[in-house]
């Protein structure tokens, strides 16, 4: 009898028909990929699964975990259902944890609700047990801490104790590592497998990326639209790439994009032994001040229409160089120059040769204000800003670069699905005509075919207008697969670059060696889909 079983499923959310008979099994042990873009009802497969669905979804078909009918449980017993029987990951750990308790007193109280009887001592022996499972040991990172004390993989981790606390037979994992760097992810990766061998757990894992399960699942299922386009056993699965939108989804995974060879003759960019020194908080009135320095003399040169990426760990420092190189954070000594002319001076006519396009466009957008408006934003730093049909005709032509239509500025940014608001963003950017344009994370959060598509525009961006990018991204694929040059940044220094591919196939650095072994790797295709 299998685990989790789910036949001829289909919801709709006030008559809007979201799942449309869909159909799986997870058994005791099993590792289960759920796969498919955004909106294709992989989140809402699992909220169906614990009957977590919002107001006015209306389910039919048939749900059991556990030998238990989902869809007939009164609340009481879903209750006792949801962390006994089934515990949930979520994507962003920071927004699943109470930013005013402490981690013990979270995962303690996952213990304290389920078990009412346990003591609060018993249950933090347990948080202690759950914690150390998941490889946070109280001896280095106390109960007592706050989840704003911890890095995004330490609260993942704190996440994923509350949710084996109770050693649950079956955890659903939502896009656990979207936003983490490679090799944290591949500790949370392996960490997840590792605890559903140990317990013979079985888990549904979703997401967008194929590589991400390539190596973790042992049965995939693939959706699009609420509906299941492909299922088979991985190894399967990827041998044979039996369905279209399969087929689709892997190249998107292993898109090039088209790019012109680069004339790296003239430097744009001049970084030159950049520090930069942050104080510490003083432990006495009369002690001297220490410093933090997260930057330790970097340099480097970025050359016109050249792509250059930047990748590196959580906590490397690239952030503090990107804004430094923006000039919204000062250096403490080195130099910083575009087209010959200081950064730091803070002279808009340097800084408007610059534009820098962010990870989250929503969060990114004032969501009160239309898409004229916000595109039209970076004109306050031209020496004359154009108004009227002026402004009206610039805005038409930047959204009109980047695949939009013109009448799309008169639209507000919730209207527009992810990837069409990163193109509101490229647009936004490209506005004032830059020579650099610095993009962070900026397609990290989207689909494989969105993702592919915005590369492919950035490619044909970059030679239709000489641009020069600064690519900084934890994804290693999309940096092979846009940037000409690569610099490999660990602890406040550039510690390898050179050529992308020469970086990629032949790394001398220990550091960018292990980086490349953390990133997850699609299998080989059939023939028809390489």
């Amino acid at each position: 009898m299998s685990l989790l079983e789910i036949n001829n499923l289909s919801l709709g959310i006030h008559g809007v028909p979201i799942l449309k008979g869909v159909s799986f099994a997870i058994a005791e042990g099993e590792i289960h990929g759920l796969i498919g873009e955004s909106g294709s009802g992989k989140s809402m497969t699992a909220f169906a699964a614990m009957q977590l669905l919002p107001n006015g979804a209306a389910c039919s078909g048939e749900i059991t975990l556990n030998g238990r009918n989902v869809l007939t449980a009164s609340e009481t017993e879903l209750c006792q259902i949801r962390g006994n029987d089934v515990g949930m990951v979520f994507q962003e750990p920071m927004t699943a944890l109470n930013p005013v308790q402490t981690i013990g007193q979270q995962v303690a109280e996952t213990i304290l609700i389920h078990e009412p009887g346990t003591s609060a001592r018993a249950a933090r022996t347990r948080a202690e047990e759950a914690l150390r499972r998941a490889e946070l040991p109280p001896e280095r990172f106390p109960l007592s801490r706050y989840p704003f004390e911890l890095s995004g993989g330490q609260k993942q981790r704190v996440v994923i104790a509350m949710a084996i606390a109770l050693r649950p037979k079956l955890l659903i994992a939502d896009e656990p590592t979207t936003a983490l760097d490679v090799t944290t992810q591949a500790q949370i990766l392996t960490l997840l497998k590792r605890l559903a061998r140990e317990d013979g757990m079985g888990m549904l894992l979703i997401t967008h990326d194929l590589a991400v399960v390539s190596d973790m699942a042992d049965h995939i299922t693939i959706m699009r639209r609420g509906e299941v386009m492909e299922a088979a056993p991985t190894k399967q699965l990827f041998a044979e790439l039996k369905h279209p939108y399969t087929q689709a989804l892997f190249e998107a995974s292993t898109h090039q994009p088209d790019r012109e060879a680069q004339d790296e003759t003239t430097p744009l960019l001049k970084v030159v032994n950049v520090i930069r020194d942050y104080p510490l908080p003083r432990k006495t009135l009369f002690a001297p001040q220490e410093q933090f320095r997260a930057l330790k003399g970097v340099s480097f040169d970025l050359y016109r229409g050249e792509s250059l990426g930047l990748v590196g760990e959580s906590g490397c420092g690239k952030s503090t160089l990107t804004r430094a190189i923006l000039g919204l954070d000062p250096i403490t000594s080195g130099k910083i120059e575009l087209d010959g002319a200081s950064v730091q001076t803070g002279e808009h006519a340097v800084r408007r040769k610059m534009q820098v396009v962010f990870q989250d466009p929503y969060g990114s957008f004032n969501p009160r204000h239309k898409v004229a408006r916000l595109v039209a934003e970076p004109f306050h730093l031209a020496e004359t800003s154009p108004s009227g049909a002026a402004r009206d005709t610039a805005v038409a032509e930047a959204l009109i670069s980047v695949g939009l239509a013109p009448e799309d500025a008169q639209k507000y940014i919730h209207e527009f699905s992810g990837g069409q608001r990163q193109r509101i963003a490229i647009a936004r950017a490209l506005i004032l005509k830059p020579d650099l344009i610095l993009l962070d994370e900026a397609v990290s959060a989207l689909d494989v075919s969105i993702r592919a598509q915005i590369l492919d525009l950035l490619a044909e961006l970059s030679d239709q207008f000489n641009l020069s990018y600064l690519f900084i991204s934890h994804d290693l694929s999309v940096v092979r697969s846009i940037t000409d040059r690569v610099l490999v940044m660990q602890a406040g220094e550039i510690v390898e670059q050179g050529n992308t591919e020469t970086v990629f196939t032949a790394p001398q650095h220990p550091y960018t060696r292990s980086l490349i072994a953390a990133a997850p790797r699609l299998p080989k295709g059939p023939a028809h889909a390489a």
